[in-house]
């Protein structure tokens, strides 16, 4: 670390600088990592706060070679770590931006043959061998004669033995199955012993999805000609964890098999995308803690459809969320108004009854197209099923408004088209209040599709943000132009009193959705 006394022992020895001939004493020091790059690196005490520690720790000079200030270091400004420009080098490069002149350095160390550009891969083995048993045998046998044997393809697959004692005791358990471990040399046929190590489990879940595409074949891992109909996978969920071991192994093995023409893509998946973690008081979940929430106690006391809307409702999928038993309440009672409403609309004779106020009619018909449009627009790809949610809690809340305005007819529609868009997060409920309302199966119903012509609007509601915050709403024709909405936004009244008479120095509109007015 960088507060770290540093330590270190001096070689005697120097090393010549290729671009100027200068003579570089040669230290060993614990804070180097040897497996950064090849383990001996340049210091640069000026501009790194471990090489600048160690350098006065041995009383070494330090050069400044980038221009730039470091309030918290020295009475120079050291060490300063951002970028700036170069000094205290060859005439031809001092003034240039670090960052600019790096190509032009190499390209004339190469020029002058004192140097090249080399990409350096910060890779190492992979250790796949693991002393338990549940895991994929090693399929090498070990004899007297012949050393080391891989095991013949056509002896393969080795399969696990059965065994009554799964625990290690100084060895794999494997070793403990001694009919197994001992077999004969698949090259000169004496006595051999089999590998008693298993394979890392990230070794079958590297390939385990191109399986999937043929899990029945018995002949191959795989059949070429459906793996180019299924490869790649479309889409990948998972947990961030996995993007530094699963997935790069998996790109490894895709990779590697491409090469080798048994694939015929090099990228296993095509699309990405890694959801957050739900947490409870700011922390992760864990029995240690003491503050897991059980998922049964939630069900049992809310039910199933209203445990895992919440889950679906907590926040943004790609971001962690804080679990709240209030907030499972809040869902609770929303699906709760969704069939309330629906028994008490199914009650009615939508037939014979009035046919309600024109205008709220529309509204509630503009509405539920909207969430249409919304909830579909939202689970397509992003997985945005918080603002899904939210936009069905919308519509619940216009029909309640529009309970005794809107036409009976209406109000089927708008509870018919909530329950559709709410069926994949709470099938139970969302199915019983579409059948009270139709008679039919919710399941056996296409997705709805909004029309079009419903999504249209002759106005709409404007937000206007001073600096970024929302201070005021107003309502704007859909086909006003730039500078009307502008005009508009600062004629809002109380746009006009976070203005105090300010002249703004940006007005930052977004048509259809904002205006940001920017004062100092």
């Amino acid at each position: 670390a960088a507060e770290r006394e540093k330590t270190g022992v001096a070689l005697g020895r120097t090393v010549t600088n290729p671009v100027n001939g200068e003579q570089i004493p040669v230290f060993v020091a614990d804070y180097v990592l040897m497996e950064y790059g090849t383990g001996a690196i340049m210091a640069v005490p000026a501009h790194d706060e471990r090489d600048y520690a160690f350098a006065k720790a041995f009383d070494l000079p330090i050069r400044r070679v980038i221009e730039g200030d470091n309030p918290d270091g020295d009475d120079d400004g050291l060490p300063y770590g951002g970028d700036g420009a170069l000094v205290n080098s060859a005439a031809q490069f001092d003034g240039r931006p670090n960052r600019d002149a790096l190509n032009e350095i190499v390209v004339w160390l190469e020029s002058e043959g004192k140097g090249k550009l080399a990409v350096n891969y910060r890779l190492r083995d992979w250790l796949i061998s693991r002393q338990r048993y549940w895991g994929c045998p090693i399929p090498i046998v070990r004899c007297a004669e012949c050393g080391i044997v891989p095991v013949p393809n056509d002896q393969l697959p080795v399969l696990l033995p059965v065994i009554e004692d799964y625990a290690p005791k100084g060895q794999s358990p494997l070793a403990a199955a001694t009919d197994w471990v001992n077999t004969e040399c698949p090259n000169c046929g004496g006595p051999a012993e089999r590998e008693t190590d298993t394979m890392d489990t990230f070794v079958d879940s590297s390939w385990y999805f191109l399986r999937y595409c043929d899990a029945s074949n018995s002949e191959a891992a795989w059949d070429p000609a459906i793996l180019r109909e299924w490869m790649p996978v479309d889409q990948y969920i998972g947990g961030v964890e996995h993007a530094i071991l699963h997935l790069l192994y998996a790109r490894f093995f895709c990779k590697a098999l491409a090469d080798l023409g048994h694939l015929d893509v090099d990228e296993p998946f095509a699309r990405l995308f890694t959801q957050g973690m739900i947490t409870r008081d700011g922390a992760k979940m864990s029995k240690s803690r003491g503050n897991v929430v059980s998922p049964q106690a939630i069900v049992d006391r809310y039910g199933a459809d209203s445990a895992r809307a919440y889950i679906l409702f907590i926040g943004a999928p790609d971001q962690d969320a804080d679990w709240s038993d209030e907030g499972v309440e809040g869902v609770h009672r929303f699906l709760s108004r969704l069939w309330r409403l629906s028994a008490e609309v199914s009650d009615q004779d939508v037939a014979g009854a009035p046919q309600g106020d024109e205008a709220a009619n529309l509204e509630l018909i503009r509405k539920a197209n909207w969430a249409i449009d919304k909830v579909t627009g939202d689970m397509d790809r992003r997985f945005a099923f918080n603002t899904a949610i939210a936009a069905v809690m919308e519509l619940i809340n216009e029909v309640s408004r529009l309970r005794e305005s809107a036409g009976l007819e209406a109000q089927q529609f708008a509870l018919e088209t909530a329950s559709s868009l709410c069926f994949p997060f709470a099938p139970h409920v969302t199915t019983d209040a579409y059948h009270l309302l139709t008679g039919g199966r919710l399941w056996e119903q296409p997705w709805p599709t909004a029309d079009a012509a419903m999504l249209e609007r002759d106005s709409y509601e404007l937000v206007c943000q001073v600096n970024g915050k929302v201070r005021d709403r107003v309502e704007v024709a859909s086909d006003a132009s730039r500078e009307e909405l502008e005009a508009a936004a600062m004629a809002a009244p109380n746009v006009q009193v976070h203005l105090e008479g300010r002249v703004p120095k940006k007005v930052i509109v977004v048509p259809g959705k904002l205006v940001n007015i920017v004062v100092g």
